[in-house]
């Protein structure tokens, strides 16, 4: 296929119907419209998941009759985008596009129809132009709670799907412009917290009649026939990126595993998740055959979850910089088998924390593509959402649910050729705003004690990864709490080139109150270890130490006074620890990422002070870093100079 580059602007015209820049600036046009309304919604939302979490995503897509494209997504949960790629056709396509009229809303929520989980509910505004039918305005948002057998939906120990909640196939919300009874009706017959639910529908309601009234101003300044072309120009941009940065790769086979540690069934099962993946010329093979088959309980994911994470990996990694749409799929072929943990089948595979099993696959892509990727690898990350899910009632009696605030759901990311990962991030796969303390204190019986990051838990290297997250959250009221704690028998956070796997984490408790003066907790020892590794004695986080199985209790409860600690896996460091500047390292040090012992230890830089009384002080014994780091050089000749002797 000629390359769009080399099109005329004749030629480039006939295939689009617009010049190149009308389609450039409705590129952009598309990127706004969708900027706008989700600020809208992110600014008028009732529920805190979307008005403090960004737990939602938007796309435009193409009419039926180009094929579904999507040619911009929004900069919200990631996840959720990529899944839209196809919901949006599954959806239409089962509800039928001749039934659609103006001033529609079509819904769906089923994961194997639609991805990800029953509480993402799809919003479809069908957009007419001139009496046909020319796109599409979506929003994916996360609802508080879709009913079930959990508030809010958040376990991992569900056994059947029945336990999720309402499923709804696609229909109807608004029709012509009008609320269709039956369909709020058979919503908030089945959920909790109805009422705020009903006010966030109406504002995402609002929200798509923004997006399509911006999208009809583009077609009436353009032209319908321009702003499809321009649709089609973007995601065919997306595939030529995607191709040539393809074709940079050298070809080859590579291989990658990641694992969840369990279900929630017991702790007998492992579930290890590969991919094999080859690449010839411009194109890419993604074959995760050999992964495990879908859990016992809900942590499995669809097959459009698996679609999704291969995208964002290949996004990622190849072509960062590029807009993410359907078109980036084309040179991409996925092999997914039926009934693994991230393709699960009803009525068996439930799904509702696919997040658990695309972080892996992620992970395991990250780990395969890292040698032909050479300078350009990237270390692991956190490795998972760790979604803490709590509820229970107020003395009024009305009930509350929280759900992602008290837990470990912000963690690293691994260092790569850029620098140092971050510490503070969101798992790769999302993109969401960070709740304030205080908005998370003032609307559930909760008081963050700690949150800080832990030394030498960050994984050496020249680049190194993000120190983890350590977070200490009292429950003021009784409660009981869903656990999500998957990734924590191996590390995560994994080096490459020649850096070091980042710190193990964990899930401990303190049942009891704490004392006066004891606030925040201090230490390990006195804590229930609930996941991870940790030492049989202290309690405190070790790689090789033993593994606390979280299942073992399905549901925590606890009283007034009781404090979770999160420990989120360190990220994965980037090239040799000894290459790294001694000057960083003291930076480091002075900044409580890195101890004066793990200095010496994962850096070979000696730094004579006090860090705790006198940062500022800190300073790098030279001759000593010079004579320690030669040492490891040595050492490191020696044993490489062994190895070629037994070869």
């Amino acid at each position: 296929m000629t390359s769009l580059r080399s099109l005329d602007d004749a030629a480039f015209r006939a295939r689009y119907g617009c010049t190149r820049f009308d389609a450039t600036v409705l590129g952009n046009r598309f990127a706004y419209i969708l900027e706008h309304f989700c600020s809208k919604l992110l600014a008028c939302a009732f529920s805190p998941v979307l008005r403090d979490f960004y737990d939602f995503a938007a796309t435009l897509t193409g009419p039926p009759e180009r094929g579904y494209p999507t040619p911009v997504v929004s900069k919200s949960f990631v996840a959720f985008t990529g899944t839209m790629t196809e919901s949006i056709r599954n959806t239409i396509e089962e509800y039928g596009p001749e039934r659609l009229t103006q001033g529609d809303v079509i819904i769906a929520n089923d994961p194997y129809r639609t991805g990800t989980h029953v509480n993402d509910m799809l919003f479809i505004r069908p957009v007419f132009h001139g009496g046909a039918l020319s796109g599409f305005v979506n929003l994916k948002c996360h609802q508080l709670d879709m009913g079930g057998s959990v508030p809010g939906g958040f376990s991992a120990t569900k056994t059947s799907s029945y336990e999720n909640g309402i499923v709804l196939s696609p229909r109807a919300l608004m029709k012509e412009g009008r609320p269709v009874d039956e369909t709020w009706t058979l919503i908030f017959d089945n959920v909790r917290f109805a009422e705020l639910l009903r006010r966030d529908m109406q504002t995402i309601i609002a929200c798509l009649d923004l997006g399509e009234r911006q999208l009809l101003e583009s077609m009436e300044r353009y032209g319908r026939d321009a702003v499809l072309g321009a649709m089609d120009y973007v995601c065919d941009a997306d595939a030529e990126r995607m191709a040539e940065a393809l074709a940079a790769m050298p070809d080859g086979d590579w291989t990658g595993e990641a694992l969840l540690d369990c279900d929630g069934v017991d702790a007998s099962e492992e579930y290890p998740l590969r991919c094999a993946i080859r690449k010839r010329g411009a194109r890419i093979e993604v074959d995760l055959s050999g992964s495990a088959r879908q859990a016992r309980t809900s942590i499995n994911g669809t097959y459009l979850d698996a679609k999704t994470i291969v995208g964002v990996v290949l996004k990622f990694l190849l072509d960062p910089h590029g807009a993410f749409t359907s078109g980036c799929y084309r040179p991409v072929d996925i092999i997914i088998p039926d009934g693994a943990v991230f393709s699960a089948l009803p009525p068996e595979g439930v799904v509702f924390a696919y997040g658990e099993s695309t972080n892996a696959l992620l992970a395991a892509m990250f780990s395969a593509l890292a040698e032909p990727l050479g300078r350009g690898a990237v270390g692991g990350d956190t490795g998972a959402p760790n979604i803490h899910s709590a509820f229970g009632a107020r003395p009024d009696g009305s009930p509350w649910v929280s759900i992602g605030v008290g837990g470990g759901e912000r963690g690293p990311w691994g260092g790569s050729s850029a620098g140092d990962g971050d510490s503070y991030s969101i798992f790769m796969s999302a993109n969401s705003i960070d709740t304030p303390i205080e908005a998370a204190e003032a609307d559930q019986p909760l008081a963050i004690m700690r949150r800080e990051y832990l030394a030498d838990s960050a994984g050496a290297g020249e680049n190194r990864g993000g120190a983890a997250v350590l977070k200490d959250t009292l429950w003021r009221e009784a409660a009981s709490h869903n656990l999500f704690t998957l990734r924590f028998k191996w590390p995560t956070g994994i080096g490459v080139r020649g850096g070091e796997d980042g710190g193990p984490g964990g899930v401990w408790l303190w049942r009891d109150p704490p004392g006066a003066g004891q606030r925040p907790r201090a230490g390990w020892a006195e804590a229930i270890g609930v996941a991870g590794r940790m030492d049989p004695v202290s309690h405190e986080p070790r790689p090789d130490g033993e593994w606390q199985y979280f299942g073992r209790e399905k549901l925590w409860r606890t009283e007034a006074g009781a404090t979770f600690r999160y420990l989120s896996n360190g990220g994965g460091g980037w090239g040799d620890p000894f290459a790294r500047d001694p000057e960083r390292v003291l930076a480091d040090v002075r900044n409580g990422y890195v101890s004066l012992a793990g200095a010496a230890r994962d850096y070979g830089v000696v730094i004579l002070g006090d860090p705790g009384r006198d940062p500022e002080g800190l300073t790098i014994d030279e001759a000593a870093t010079r004579a320690l780091r030669d040492r490891a050089d040595c050492a490191t000749q020696s044993a490489t100079a062994g190895g070629e002797d037994s070869a």
